[in-house]
């Protein structure tokens, strides 16, 4: 059963969101997702400053099996990625809702954020899949 962290909301695509303390937003992908993929080899992470709307591709995550899109779950400015990612992958297997952080946004209207799934919701999604 994956790790379903109870504090964070999450999307349908399998992407986490976590409201920071400062009004940022970090996000990345779920445990589920991190097991599904298997062994992350590479992971395309999204420029720095760069503004998207919600649902957009902003990154890919590979591994051996296969290539993922990351969307950004919530419209507004990427003000930094964890660029500890270029190097070792692998963080997001072993600490997807730590260390595994991809990048960290400044939302544009924090109301998209009422239509993420919380962590029970996430929980029957995966349930029925």
């Amino acid at each position: 059963m994956s790790d379903i962290p109870e504090d964070l909301k999450y999307t349908k695509d399998h992407e986490w969101i976590k409201t920071e303390e400062d009004g940022l937003f970090t996000v990345g992908i779920t445990d589920h997702a991190q097991e599904a993929l298997g062994d992350l080899v590479f992971i395309e992470l999204p420029e720095v400053e760069s503004n998207l709307p919600s649902g957009q591709t902003c990154s890919v995550v590979e591994s051996v099996k296969a290539a993922s899109d990351v969307y950004i779950p919530l419209s507004g400015k990427i003000v930094e990625v964890n660029n500890l990612l270029s190097d070792s992958p692998e963080l997001v297997n072993q600490d997807p809702y730590g260390d595994g952080w991809l990048f960290r946004l400044k939302a544009s209207s924090s109301v998209e954020l009422d239509d993420m799934l919380d962590s029970d919701s996430y929980a029957e999604l995966l349930d029925e899949g």
